[in-house]
């Protein structure tokens, strides 16, 4: 019997579990540190959407300018 109710990683990131392994083997794919993607990026995209429904392109690039920052 499949569990039912939001899993963590939804609650996390606002992104399913299934969804969550894809991004991992893209990860993974292109020498990425998975939970550095998950922490800087989208845990971060997620509560800005919790916030504000939206987030414009140039919003999403500024968040991903700040996190490409903590890693220079």
């Amino acid at each position: 019997m499949a569990k039912k109710g939001l899993d963590a990683t939804f609650l996390h990131y606002g992104i399913r579990k299934e969804d969550m392994q894809i991004i991992d083997a893209l990860c993974t794919k292109h020498g990425l540190d998975a939970e550095w993607v998950k922490e800087e990026l989208l845990r971060e995209y997620h509560e800005k959407r919790v916030q504000s429904a939206e987030i414009d392109e140039r919003g999403l690039e500024k968040l991903i300018e700040k996190a490409l920052q903590k890693i220079k």
